[in-house]
């Protein structure tokens, strides 16, 4: 079947599954396959649960005319994903960046909401799969899209911009985060502006956080929107406190507006700020803009507060890197608030400079002096336990030992890399 057959074929079958334990009436099942699973064998489960047809690139899993064979299940759900955006004439935004770009994505989303009916990336599906199925819920209700981008090695936010076609750019920032796969900040930096090069050749434009002199460098050339503390930024704004959460203000027309956000953590300014920005140049009311960023609440393990009844945490468990942790920490370190104590898991994915960088974090975090520091991970495990700190190497040790020493009455920090799972010790915290 030729993808012009097949996009015939969506268009009356627009529920797309990839998951055979999911299958909506009339639906398309894509086969995926994983490093631990092959969506071939599950194709005959899914059509006999509802789905209408079955798309494989295995020939021995043919089950019929209602099994579809392509050369390959992912690179046709890609190739299906950009036919269908070609078909809608609006504006598109893409968003990517080291730290933040999730919850960059869900206040913009949140505030173009109020005036617009918009179509945004649900939860973490970012990658070379999840931007696809996103474009794929285009309907022609949406108005706008709001499409984010995650990247861990060279060229793929150059696929997903191909891809998903956008009209506006934003990348948050830039930092030292999946090593491994870049190489280098210099290879960071790279990838990342392989969003900004297509919006170049496009005549696109991107919202850049004024300042940042790496997005500055490689965003020569491209029609920039502005936000950021100077008062000649398109949105212009301060922080007003942080202790936990951020309160700041903005300003449109010489009106200031002061606004208190769910956000834990000063860091949280250019993300808040981005969505102002993008907010004023869809023509959202300012009140609208400051509604809606006061009225999101992060329910990811992003920039959260949680009170136990034993203990008040800040937790920013979903992911770390250095700029990260670093931010987090600095934070942490400014809330009036006693006594303190911070639980670290590694930052993975640092490839040679791992050691380091968890050396650099290890150094910061004895000059701030906190009641407690407690440090889980094979890396800072090496690192830590050498200067007296309890560590551990994995979430199971931790628990024990939390399960024998419980904490109580501290302001706890918890932040780590989402391979260490560190949310699952939040009961006994």
């Amino acid at each position: 079947m030729s993808l012009t057959e097949l996009y015939e074929l969506f268009v009356f079958h627009p529920k797309i599954t990839t998951d055979s334990r999911n299958c909506p009436a009339g639906s398309l099942f894509f086969a995926l396959k994983g490093t631990t699973f092959d969506g071939n064998e599950f194709a005959e489960k899914a059509l006999n649960r509802g789905c209408a047809y079955a798309i494989i690139d295995d020939p021995k899993y043919f089950k019929g005319e209602r099994t579809i064979l392509v050369d390959d299940v992912l690179t046709t759900l890609q190739e299906l994903g950009q036919r269908h955006r070609k078909m809608f004439n609006i504006p598109v935004i893409s968003i990517t960046g080291t730290n933040g770009k999730t919850t960059t994505k869900e206040l913009v989303a949140s505030v173009l909401a109020t005036k617009y009916e918009v179509l945004y990336t649900e939860g973490n599906l970012n990658n070379h799969i999840g931007v696809p199925l996103t474009l794929l819920r285009l309907n022609h209700d949406h108005e706008i899209a709001v499409i984010e981008m995650g990247a861990n090695h060279p060229g793929e936010i150059k696929a997903l911009v191909n891809m998903a076609m956008p009209t506006y750019g934003l990348i948050t920032n830039v930092g030292y985060a999946h090593l491994e796969g870049f190489g280098s900040f210099a290879g960071v930096v790279k990838t990342k502006g392989e969003m900004y090069d297509y919006l170049r050749q496009t005549k696109g434009k991107i919202f850049i956080h004024k300042g940042n002199k790496d997005l500055e460098k490689i965003g020569a050339g491209i029609e920039q929107i502005t936000y950021g503390e100077e008062e000649d930024c398109f949105a212009s704004g301060h922080v007003v406190e942080s202790n936990p959460f951020l309160a700041f203000n903005w300003k449109q027309q010489g009106k200031i507006h002061t606004v208190e956000t769910h956000l834990v953590g000063a860091y949280n300014l250019e993300n808040v700020l981005a969505a102002v920005a993008v907010g004023r140049y869809f023509k959202v009311p300012a009140e609208r803009i400051s509604r809606a960023i006061a009225g999101y609440e992060p329910n990811n393990n992003r920039s959260q507060r949680k009170q136990t009844g034993r203990n008040d945490l800040v937790i920013d468990a979903y992911n770390a890197n250095p700029s990260s942790m670093k931010a987090a920490l600095a934070n942490f370190s400014a809330m009036q608030a006693s006594p303190k104590a911070v639980i670290l898991g590694d930052m993975l994915e640092l490839g040679s400079e791992s050691a380091a960088l968890h050396a650099e974090i290890l150094d910061l975090v004895e000059s701030m002096h906190f009641e407690k520091a407690i440090f889980c991970g094979e890396q800072f495990a090496s690192l830590a336990g050498a200067k007296g700190y309890p560590c551990f190497k994995n979430k199971e040790e931790l628990a024990v030992y939390l399960t024998a020493q419980p904490l109580e009455g501290y302001h706890i920090l918890l932040k780590g890399s989402h391979g260490l799972a560190l949310e699952k010790v939040l009961d006994l915290l």
